[in-house]
């Protein structure tokens, strides 16, 4: 089973790893070289895409994913006829409808499946899927699957349906990182240490996967980015531009979105999203150190 990945870096380089160690053949490519055990290097997108049964594509945004297909030297002039493309960056569900339609009028098979679970779980194998596509699209991409997946949410045959969970799952990813950020704040503000805070809602009903991941972030004062305030800043944008288009109400993810475009201006952008915190910090004369 021949592999090819777009998107090699902290998710797509930890899934083309997971891949690799798997026992599947794994061609790797990026516009920033870069090097994976197991992995063989490609020249372009189009290189990564010859002979492929399976391309996977992790990258940013959709602009990306279409010009990764469909640009000059993309993808798709060297994929084989009846492979499938797993797009899993994270986008607008109408652009992964309008994007998996032209692969498969290309004759190809498509999957919308956005991944959750962060860069240590990429590379573990061990991530959430999102995913949505034909029943021959699943099982062609199985074998990927199973490599990188804990769990595979199979969410129906309607390219979108996967990135509309993803939005979802988003909005409450990027709250639950700027509430925790609000909540230590204000503990150490008000005189509470820091780590014992921490301890205490890790064992009480207000924790969330997010505060018990991120706060040991601020913590240690470690802002190394495993997903970076940009991310946020574009994902959270994301969801209120899909609220917009519903024109359903989202004041929560407004909020939180603030936050992170507060952080990206005060110059914390490429640091971790825990980093979001700073704001906060700078603004009350604090420090959430736990140290």
């Amino acid at each position: 089973m021949q592999v090819g990945v777009i998107g090699l870096g902290s998710m797509g380089g930890g899934m083309a790893g997971a891949a690799a160690r798997a026992g599947l053949q794994v061609r790797g490519y990026d516009v920033r070289p870069t090097t994976i055990d197991g992995v063989t290097p490609a020249a372009s997108a189009h290189d990564v895409a010859e002979g492929a049964d399976i391309l996977l594509v992790m990258v940013v945004n959709a602009q990306q994913l279409e010009d990764s297909l469909f640009g000059a030297g993309g993808a798709l002039s060297g994929l084989p006829k009846g492979a499938v493309v797993i797009a899993s960056a994270t986008i607008p569900a109408s652009d992964a409808e309008r994007i998996g339609k032209r692969v498969e009028e290309a004759g190809h098979l498509f999957l919308d499946a956005p991944v959750s679970g962060g860069a240590a779980r990429a590379a573990d194998g061990e991530l959430t899927f999102m995913a949505s596509g034909s029943e021959e699209a699943f099982a062609k991409a199985a074998p990927l699957l199973d490599a990188c997946a804990a769990k595979v949410f199979r969410l129906g045959p309607t390219i979108g349906t996967g990135s509309t969970v993803k939005t979802v799952h988003q909005l409450l990813a990027g709250v639950h990182i700027a509430a925790a950020a609000e909540a230590m704040a204000l503990g150490v503000r008000a005189g509470a240490d820091a780590r014992e805070l921490f301890e205490v809602i890790c064992n009480a009903a207000g924790r969330s996967w997010m505060f018990e991941n991120r706060v040991p972030h601020m913590l240690d004062r470690d802002f190394a980015p495993r997903s970076a305030v940009e991310i946020f800043v574009k994902d959270l944008g994301l969801v209120l531009d899909t609220g917009r288009h519903l024109r359903f109400p989202l004041p929560i993810a407004a909020s939180a979105h603030q936050q992170f475009l507060a952080a990206a201006a005060a110059g914390f952008g490429q640091e971790d999203d825990a980093a979001v915190v700073k704001v906060y910090e700078k603004l009350a004369g604090i420090e959430v150190d736990g140290r």
